[in-house]
Formats: C-alpha cells, sequence, structure tokens
C-alpha cells in the first residue's frame, strides 16, 4: 500500500519498486516542481521575465563569474537559447558579460546589484515554500529526498551540483 499524501510522515510501500510507487514518484515530482516554480511567477511577471530567466539568474547567483559554456551545462540548454535569455537579463541591466582573465575568449557572467536584488527576492519566495515543506517531513525526509534526486542525476551533473552545495550560502 502506498503512504498517505496528506501523512508526510507515512513510510513508503515495501513495495516501492511496483509501477504505481514509481508513476506516484513522477507525479510527486511534477507537481511540486510545478509548485514551486509558482512561488516566483508573480516577480517574474512583474519584469517581463519567465522561468527560464529565473533559472539563470539563479545558477549565476551561485557562482558569480561563471562561464557561459558552464551554465549551458547547467541549465541544459542550447547557445541560442541562453544567449536570448542573457540578453534580456543584460538589456534590463541584471546582469553583466566580462571577458576571461586567462581566456579571453570566455564570457564570465555576474549578477548587477539589481540582478542581485531580483534572485533574492525570488529566492525568499522559494525559501518559505521549501522551509515550510522541510518542517513539516521532517530532517530523515529531507536527507531521503536529497538521496533521491542525487540518484537521478548523471555521474558529472552529481558533481556540479556538489561543488554549488560546497558554496554554502
Amino acid at each position: 500500500m502506498a503512504s498517505d499524501p496528506r501523512n508526510p510522515s507515512s513510510a513508503a510501500s515495501p513495495l516501492f519498486l511496483r509501477e504505481a510507487e514509481i508513476r506516484r514518484g513522477i507525479e510527486l515530482l511534477f507537481f511540486g516542481h510545478a509548485e514551486l516554480m509558482r512561488s516566483g511567477d508573480d516577480i517574474l511577471a512583474a519584469h517581463e521575465l519567465g522561468r527560464a530567466h529565473h533559472r539563470a539568474l539563479y545558477f549565476i547567483a551561485r557562482k558569480p563569474g561563471l562561464a557561459v559554456g558552464e551554465l549551458m551545462t547547467l541549465l541544459g540548454v542550447t547557445k541560442q537559447s541562453l544567449g536570448r535569455t542573457l540578453g534580456d537579463l543584460e538589456t534590463r541591466g541584471l546582469i553583466s558579460r566580462h571577458k576571461g582573465q586567462r581566456d579571453r575568449r570566455q564570457v564570465l557572467i555576474r549578477l548587477t546589484p539589481s540582478g542581485e536584488a531580483l534572485e533574492g527576492e525570488l529566492f525568499a519566495a522559494f525559501r518559505e515554500k521549501m522551509i515550510a515543506a522541510y518542517r513539516d517531513a521532517g530532517p530523515g525526509a529531507v536527507t531521503g529526498f536529497w538521496a533521491v534526486l542525487e540518484q537521478l542525476l548523471t555521474e558529472d551533473m552529481r558533481d556540479r551540483a556538489a561543488d554549488l552545495s560546497r558554496r554554502g550560502g
């Protein structure tokens, strides 16, 4: 029998590898992601930006001086798609681009003070949802949640996520 979705402390079924339990996990990922993303939609709309802009702002904030190529990898997008997103952010004064000091062909990105303020506002909206969910689920569930999500990543992406986590804050 599957756990009770209204009771976050209920245990997973010992039959968690059955199709019904796997589908439930996939559905909860879809719905949970959509609900979390909605937390920032009004803020983004007020700036005439979308979720792609938010994702870029988030990772640039996590790793100031990030190279465009690395951001493409983190986001899993094409150069053309990222170019549009970064162009919008630059036009609005939310990011700045600079040439790399060691490799002048490299383009490094940073948030401007306005970009930092917007990313901070978006993070605050997400933080409230995550705090409530983490608090209700408890530390053991949070650790398990992280473990499952990490196992969904490729080893390379797991290393990138660990690098961001080591940065703290």
